[in-house]
């Protein structure tokens, strides 16, 4: 490898890093971070009845899915 295709390497990799850095601290001089209240919030505010509903829609998911995978082992027939 040529040394200028090292150096341009170097040279982009200083630049995503120096901006990755620059865009970090904006975020945490803006309070872009600073959003503690809303998980402890979240959780006390959230009632049995969501939760219910929650696990009842991971559940129909779940059948769903399986049900798929079992059509799709049962429709597949291996060629003669």
């Amino acid at each position: 490898m040529d040394n200028w295709v090292v150096a341009m390497m170097l040279g982009a990799s200083t630049l995503l890093g120096a901006l990755g850095l620059w865009a970090l601290l904006w975020g945490l001089r803006t309070g872009q971070f600073e959003d503690t209240k809303k998980f402890l919030d979240g959780a006390s505010l959230d009632s049995e009845e969501a939760l219910h509903d929650a696990i009842e829609i991971e559940n129909r998911k779940k059948e769903i899915l399986k049900k798929r995978k079992e059509k799709k082992e049962n429709s597949y027939s291996p060629p003669d």
